[in-house]
């Protein structure tokens, strides 16, 4: 485009609202015509300039889309697109966005958003007629889910809706692990008939845990019998260990409240659909109310198919929930992720896992850390406490932080 013709569009725009302004005092707009309609009428009369006008967009060709004269954004009489006194301009009257006396769409009768006092307000604001989508007043028919949406959500704002703190609490019967420190980080204990697993590296206590699960459930006045079948270490080997520490696992082994049983591995998985079978008659015969197995991944590795070691250790899980004891399972972590069992899989068959893992410093110092990671049905702290092995079992220092 040339130069002079630049500077004619832009006098002509000039004139054009000159005009405009002039027209604007001598004669109705349609803006003032919609302020004086009723409630119920003003949303259709504010919509017909831009529907049924001959000057609506469309009708004729405008110098420019932007002069506001004959455009595309005007809704009615000489209005101008963004800028209008007591017209219905694009975005509102009175220079645009203060929406006073017109028709915008950011101001007027019909605003989008509702203004007070409006008849047909998307939103519904208090004192409208006709109540917007999410009724803002007395439920009319606009509504969308009127009074019943409030009534499902219990109230808005506070209502009816009081929640109690005992609205929480659980009345799942619970049991504690039997582990210092670690049972104040589970709040109300371990529900009962839960599966657990304990997912460690080497070193980090898993046996250990076991062991101390079920002597926590001897010592009780009200004796917890006990099931420990072994996949990794000898029946001796265990009861040494027990012996070590000062667990009298054989005189509660000669009073019939525990049961210690080493098992071969390959033996087990060669055998486990019969395994399967008599162990939850095992465990009701004893009347076990808790059982450890160490480890669930040596059972797991006796699988080279994936999907078939899913199945089997599912179908596993499975018997032991039948049962109806509660239940720690040991395996290994993953060599690549400490916060994952070796083949990812029993986590998701299990109702708690509780990771323990070694932490280095920057130092190098070495520390040991549990965290729970999940336990259905249950609140439990989430943070990461140091932990010991010492000869009285584990020590959870839960008021302690890492470094």
């Amino acid at each position: 485009m040339s130069d002079d013709a630049d500077d004619d569009w832009f006098e002509d725009a000039l004139r054009d609202e000159e005009s405009a302004e002039t027209a604007d005092g001598g004669d109705e707009s349609a803006g003032t015509d919609s302020v004086g309609e009723s409630a119920d009428d003003t949303a259709g009369e504010s919509a017909e300039p831009a529907a049924g006008d001959d000057r609506s967009a469309g009708a004729s060709e405008p110098d420019d889309p932007f002069d506001g004269t004959e455009s595309g954004f005007a809704g009615s009489d000489a209005e101008e697109g963004f800028d209008d006194t007591g017209g219905a301009g694009g975005f509102g009257d009175e220079g645009g966005l203060d929406g006073s006396d017109g028709d915008g769409v950011f101001g007027g009768d019909t605003s989008p958003f509702g203004d007070s006092g409006t008849a047909g307000s998307a939103f519904g604001d208090t004192g409208s007629a006709d109540e917007g989508a999410f009724g803002g007043g007395d439920g009319g028919e606009g509504d969308l889910f009127e009074d019943d949406f409030g009534d499902a959500m219990g109230g808005v704002g506070g209502g009816d809706a009081d929640f109690e703190d005992e609205d929480f609490e659980s009345n799942i019967p619970c049991l504690d692990l039997g582990i210092e420190g670690l049972d104040n980080m589970v709040q109300g204990g371990i529900p009962l008939r839960h599966l657990i697993v304990i997912v460690g590296g080497a070193g980090t206590g898993k046996t250990t845990f076991g062991l101390q699960f079920l002597q926590h459930g001897l010592e009780k006045e009200d004796t917890d019998r006990g099931v420990f079948i072994t996949l990794e270490q000898t029946y001796d080997d265990i009861m040494a260990t027990a012996e070590e520490r000062g667990w009298e696992f054989e005189r509660h082994e000669r009073e019939g409240n525990l049961a210690v049983i080493d098992l071969d591995p390959v033996e087990m998985a060669n055998s486990l659909d019969n395994i399967r079978g008599e162990l939850p008659e095992l465990i009701e015969d004893f009347d076990a109310d808790r059982f450890v197995l160490d480890s669930v991944s040596l059972l797991e590795m006796m699988y080279d198919d994936v999907s078939r070691r899913r199945t089997e250790v599912f179908d596993f899980t499975q018997s032991l929930k039948d049962a109806g004891v509660t239940t720690v399972l040991t395996s290994e972590a993953n060599e690549d992720n400490p916060y994952a069992s070796r083949h990812g899989i029993i986590e998701y068959l299990t109702d708690a896992v509780i990771l323990l893992r070694y932490v280095r410093s920057e130092t190098q110092e070495t520390r040991l850390a549990v965290e729970i990671q999940k336990i259905r049905n249950a609140n439990h702290s989430r943070e990461t406490k140091p932990y010991e092995i010492t000869m009285n079992g584990i020590s959870v220092y839960e008021q302690a932080n890492i470094f």
